[in-house]
Formats: structure tokens, C-alpha cells, sequence
């Protein structure tokens, strides 16, 4: 990466910029972003005593965060394409810093998920504009590497969080994991001051609009669905179905409003581009994939193999580490010998890993889970540096901020349907608790999980088959 790292490019105001210190301001974004998904679930106990509340209540300390990710992120994008990336993110940042200290002071659990919704907002604008920048900034020759980088700092962020939020709570109670995001998010922010680049945006004449009923229906919808996957505790009642049906309703009424608008949240002919619509589904099924491992996981090494709280933890941080030390490089991989064969292999590798989980014997141990879960990562960080390059290249400049967020927006939605639906096949699965029945369910399990990867192998290699030009007929055409 040193031999781009180093250039500069010219700003809009007569200035350069070290593209080596946008990328940090960037990777930084994404670290704290990733950050604040990971702390705070391990300091849920804590909190249930601190405020005298249940497990269903607290929870929302999580819930608030993701929810606002995952129904705020393509509205912030299409906003960064119209008023420009660098001076959203910049105040997406400090968004973030003012909720972690809202966070940090909060006298009461009402007021701390308040804040933590804010500070959501906040990772929203991170995460989507941070990815959409690197098309401003990196030569496509090197995406590949950019988003290998990203995605490290995105693995390191979510390993890091329990650890750090564990040391800070034993040491200083649960307001420090709040409170250590403010110092980061302040260095983050002056980070990213100086090293981005100055918006161009559009001459006002010919500025679109903002479509606030698009975005008011796609939040509605989005949060049902993620509602109708979380609520119940690992039930699917009448509040689960209702809320399903809601998400029916509101992405009809979201796609014909769409259809009409002068200026839309998203445009159709997008979805046309091959490419595109091929990223977004196989991110989705491959969230799920490894959404798996974090659901399945845990039981299988406790109750199928017997191992202890720290044990289960250590093998669990395999993945985690196999994902920050594999980005860069999968990223080069891309960049050396393209997005589309890198995607697909990615996607073999997984298939690989997920068979081998499906057919490990208890004999084997631990090593029969960890070894196959390392094949399975590594597949995983080729797959999502190759996926939002081969994205990403294609988005044009007006449009890079909506991309990246459907991009981070599929994979939310795989990761919320993969905590529900793999859960229930693992569930349905176990016919008991025994070790035996365990390893059982997870062999079924990851034979799910397979399937679902082969099938997502189909839809990339008949994406690069398919014409690249049917966005542009689709416009012509009137659509």
C-alpha cells in the first residue's frame, strides 16, 4: 500500500492532501464506528444493576445503536452525495463524540438509549461516507487495497470492544466505555479535518433534492423488519408477524413512491447495473453465513465440547483475528488479479470452511471448530474487499454515497437475519442439550450456511455473465 500511501491530490481549494492521512482519518472513522457496535455488550449486566432494569430493557442499549445504523445509513449517503462527503462526515464524527459523552453522563436508561440512537446516527455517517470517499481519493487500481484496509479496521474494532470494554468496566465502572470513545472521536475529528479532501459538490441549479418521504418509509420499514427479527427472544409470535407485515407494506409503499419522485432516495436504473445488485445480495447471504458463527459458536464449544466461558471466548477470537490480519492482504490480491475472480474465490473458500464445519466430528475438538473457522474468515475478508471494490468502481461520483450504503446496509440486514434465522435452524435442529445433539444441530447448521454460499457463488459468477449496460437501457427506456 506504501506506493500510493505517499501521493497527494489537489482539493477544490487549491490545496493538497496526503493520501496516506486521508486514509488514516478514514480507517480511523471506521474503527471508532465499529467500536461503539462491540463495547457495550459486554457491559450489559452492569447496566441491568446500575439502573435496576431487565435484560429486555437494556438490551435497547444495543438495539438503539444497530437500529439507527441500519435505517439511517442509506439516507445519510444519499445526503453526502448532495451536500457533500467531507463536510457530513466531519459532522457525522462529531455527532458521534457529543452522543459518547451523552452516553458517558447519562443519569437515567432512557436518556443513555437516546444517546446511544444518536450516536448510531453518527456511525451511519462513518461508515457510509468513509467508504464512499476512497472512490474520491484512491486510484481504482488500488481500491482494492483501500477496502482491505477498511475492513481491518473494522474487524479490529468489533474484537477490540469486549476486551477494552471489560478492562474499563473492572477498572472504572460502565460510564468509561462511553467515555473513552470522546478522546478517539476528538482525535478522529481533527484527523480527518486536515487530511480530507474539499467537496465539489453540484452548481445549486442543478442540485437535487432530498427525498424526505422516501427516507421517512425506508426507516419505517427497515426498522420493522429488524424489529420482526430481534423481538421475542428467539420466539416468532404475532408481534413478530405483524411487524413482518408492516416491512411488507412499507417497502411496496417505498418502491412506488420511489417510482414517482423527482429526485429519489434511490434510484431504480442503480438496481439495473448487474453488478450492483449482485454486491447487495451476496453481501446479505454471506452476512448471514457469518452471523452463524457468532450464534452457533458459542454453544457448540460450550455444550459440545465442554469448554469454559474464557475457553469458548479464546477460540471464538480466531475469527476476529483472522479478519484483521487477512484484510490487507486480500486486498492486494484484488487489486493484482481483479475484483470478480477474487469475489468468487472468496466465496469458494467459504464454501470450503462451512463444509468442513458441517461435516467436523466431536472428536476432533477444538481444533475441528477453529481450523475450519479460520478457512471460513479468511474466505470472508477476500469476499468483502473484492465485493465493495468490484461495487464501488462502478458507482459514480454523485451516487458513492448511496452505494456505500446499501453496500453496509445488506450487510446489517444479513447479520439481523442470520441472528434470527440461523438461530431457529439451530434451534429447530438440537433435539436436546446433550453434547451429541449439539454438534449435531451445528453440523446442520453450517450445511444451511453452505447452501446459502453456493447459492450466493451463482449469483456473483452469473453477475459477471450478465451485460454490463442495462442500467443505461433501462433510462432510455423511460424507466
Amino acid at each position: 500500500m506504501t506506493s500510493y500511501l505517499q501521493d497527494t491530490i489537489a482539493t477544490g481549494r487549491g490545496r493538497t492532501v496526503s493520501v496516506r492521512r486521508t486514509l488514516a482519518g478514514l480507517s480511523l472513522s471506521i474503527l471508532l464506528a465499529s467500536l461503539g457496535t462491540s463495547i457495550a455488550n459486554v457491559g450489559l449486566p452492569i447496566l441491568a444493576q446500575a439502573f435496576s432494569a431487565s435484560f429486555q430493557d437494556v438490551q435497547w442499549v444495543v438495539l438503539a445503536y444497530l437500529l439507527a445504523i441500519t435505517t439511517l445509513i442509506i439516507g445519510v449517503g444519499r445526503l453526502g452525495d448532495i451536500a457533500g462527503h467531507r463536510k457530513l462526515l466531519l459532522a457525522g464524527i462529531a455527532l458521534f463524540t457529543l452522543a459518547s459523552a451523552l452516553c458517558a453522563a447519562a443519569p437515567l436508561l432512557s436518556v443513555l438509549v437516546a444517546a446511544r440512537a444518536m450516536q448510531g446516527l453518527g456511525a451511519a455517517v462513518m461508515m457510509a461516507l468513509a467508504m464512499a470517499l476512497v472512490g474520491e481519493v484512491v486510484p481504482k487500481e488500488k481500491t482494492g487495497s483501500a477496502m482491505g484496509l477498511l475492513g481491518t479496521m473494522s474487524a479490529i474494532g468489533t474484537a477490540l470492544g469486549p476486551s477494552l470494554g471489560g478492562v474499563l468496566i473492572t477498572g472504572f465502572g460502565w460510564r468509561a466505555i462511553f467515555l473513552v470513545m470522546v478522546p478517539a472521536g476528538l482525535l478522529t475529528l481533527y484527523v480527518a479535518y486536515r487530511a480530507l479532501p474539499e467537496d465539489r459538490p453540484a452548481p445549486t441549479a442543478v442540485r437535487p433534492g432530498f427525498d424526505v418521504i422516501g427516507t421517512l418509509l425506508l426507516v419505517f420499514t427497515l426498522g420493522a423488519y429488524a424489529l420482526a427479527m430481534t423481538v421475542g427472544r428467539g420466539t416468532f409470535g404475532t408481534t413478530n408477524l405483524v411487524l413482518l407485515l408492516a416491512a411488507l407494506i412499507g417497502i411496496c409503499l417505498f418502491l412506488f413512491v420511489e417510482s414517482r419522485a423527482a429526485s429519489p432516495l434511490v434510484h431504480m436504473g442503480m438496481l439495473q447495473q448487474p453488478r450492483l445488485r449482485s454486491g447487495l445480495v451476496t453481501s446479505m447471504l454471506v452476512a448471514t453465513v457469518m452471523m452463524t458463527t457468532l450464534v452457533v459458536g458459542p454453544f457448540y464449544l460450550s455444550r459440545g465440547l465442554g469448554l469454559g466461558a474464557a475457553f469458548t471466548g479464546l477460540a471464538m477470537s480466531a475469527g476476529p483475528i483472522v479478519s484483521a490480519l487477512a484484510g490487507i492482504p486480500a486486498g492486494r490480491l484484488v487489486d493484482r488479479f481483479g475484483a470478480g475472480r477474487m469475489t468468487v474465490a472468496g466465496l469458494a473458500t467459504m464454501v470450503t470452511g462451512c463444509l468442513a464445519l458441517s461435516l467436523v466430528p466431536e472428536a476432533l475438538g477444538v481444533a475441528g471448530y477453529v481450523m475450519p473457522l479460520v478457512i471460513l474468515t479468511g474466505g470472508y475478508a477476500l469476499f468483502q474487499a473484492a465485493n465493495n471494490t468490484a461495487v464501488m468502481k462502478d458507482a459514480k461520483p454523485e451516487e458513492r454515497g448511496t452505494v456505500a450504503g446499501l453496500l453496509n446496509l445488506s450487510r446489517n440486514l444479513g447479520l439481523i437475519t442470520g441472528a434470527s434465522m440461523m438461530g431457529a435452524v439451530f434451534s429447530f435442529s438440537a433435539a436436546s442439550e446433550t453434547a451429541a445433539a449439539t454438534a449435531a444441530a451445528m453440523r446442520a447448521t453450517f450445511a444451511v450456511a453452505t447452501l446459502l454460499v453456493v447459492i450466493a457463488i451463482g449469483i456473483a459468477a452469473a453477475s459477471r455473465a450478465a451485460p454490463a449496460n442495462r442500467r443505461e437501457a433501462w433510462e432510455a427506456g423511460g424507466g
